[in-house]
């Protein structure tokens, strides 16, 4: 079996834009647990559902950014791969 440099940096690259999606469960994790805690919030205090909704939101907001940079990464591994033009 002949393993070329190109078909090399190719393979670790799909490995690694597969690795860098994992990024994604954390968030979605996050987000189910702040919504839920958002809905348990709204129940005990009706009176706040403004505030505690625009919290929560702002909360998910920044939570998603993790999944975002994930996303970029791994578009940037298999589109525009910097290591591809080196060999």
């Amino acid at each position: 079996m002949n393993i070329t440099d190109q078909g090399l940096i190719l393979a670790f690259s799909a490995l690694g834009a597969g690795t860098a999606m994992i990024a994604g469960v954390g968030p979605g994790i996050g987000q189910g647990v702040a919504a839920g805690q958002g809905a348990a919030a709204v129940g005990r205090n009706p009176g706040a559902k403004g505030d505690i909704m625009s919290t929560m939101l702002l909360g998910q907001a920044v939570a998603e950014t993790t999944g975002l940079y994930g996303l970029v990464i791994a578009l940037i591994l298999l589109f525009a791969n910097p290591l591809y033009g080196k060999i």
